[in-house]
């Protein structure tokens, strides 16, 4: 897949340091000059060190600076119209949908960018090898968790999901060193949320975290962390975005588990499917 250098360097940049947004800002204004320029060159013109713009590049997923630029080289080539652009109040209703579903789009392409496949594998191991799996989420997270779910119990592993913080900060506290905690949070940083993983680190429970941003809390105490990259318009905040990306990622992972646990899972939508139909008759 083609790396895609614009669109990473936009997903990446709330979490970039001040010196790194300063060359962020800097290819964003100026590709085509990029594209013609040595890294020592770009490091004069910004008064930084070489280093300091070979370690950006790596922030962002390239091996390096001339990565970088082919990667940039590949889109400036041919004009490129920015889908996530700004929603107008002025725009017809067709445009405004139109813009929505590729800001989606958009989404789900840098997520898909910055995911590292080393964590999904973990991820998925870790599920694999749980007796239990819990997903946590406080205010919109919990909806996402609830769908996580509604998808997870299909699989045969014994999944839970509770709406209210309180119920789920208790049945963390129950949690053992043979399950674990899915916990989902875009900023990564809310109290509750928090508070919850660490009571299921506390009790021995494998740790798995769904957020925006890697230098977050959240992430930091998790096992595994896997991140989702939105960006923030007028009318939609990124944390409302990143929704998408999100239940995507959780998508993944359950398709995984479906294929790694074929037979288990089977019987498992066997048994559902005749629920469902007994409470038809």
């Amino acid at each position: 897949m083609a790396q895609n250098c614009i669109g990473k360097i936009r997903s990446y940049y709330a979490r970039l340091s001040e010196k790194e947004k300063k060359i962020a800002n800097y290819i964003l204004d100026n590709p085509e000059k990029i594209i013609h320029s040595t890294i020592n060159e770009l490091a004069e013109d910004l008064n930084v060190a070489d280093a300091t713009v070979f370690r950006f590049c790596k922030r962002i997923g390239f091996k390096g600076y001339q990565a970088m630029k082919i990667a940039l080289a590949s889109e400036i080539i041919k004009p490129i119209q920015q889908i996530h652009e700004e929603i107008s109040e002025h725009d017809t209703v067709k445009t405004v949908t139109e813009k929505v579903f590729k800001s989606n789009v958009q989404t789900l392409d840098n997520t898909l960018q910055i995911l590292n496949e080393p964590s999904i594998q973990k991820a998925v191991d870790l599920l694999r090898n749980a007796k239990r799996v819990e997903f946590y989420g406080t205010g919109g997270s919990a909806v996402i968790a609830m769908d996580a779910f509604h998808k997870f119990v299909r699989t045969g592993i014994k999944a839970f999901s509770f709406i209210d913080s309180h119920f789920q900060l208790m049945s963390a506290s129950q949690l053992s060193e043979t399950d674990i905690a899915v916990v989902i949070s875009h900023s990564g940083t809310n109290k509750d949320t928090l508070n919850i993983l660490k009571t299921a680190k506390a009790n021995g429970a494998k740790t798995l975290s769904i957020t925006g941003y890697p230098k977050s809390p959240i992430a930091q105490i998790a096992d595994v962390a896997l991140f989702t990259s939105s960006e923030e318009t007028e009318y939609r905040s990124e944390a409302l975005s990143s929704r998408i990306a999100q239940l995507s990622l959780i998508d993944a992972l359950y398709v995984n588990m479906m294929i790694l646990n074929k037979e288990t899972a089977n019987r498992s939508l066997d048994k559902i499917r005749s629920a469902i139909s007994d409470t038809r008759m």
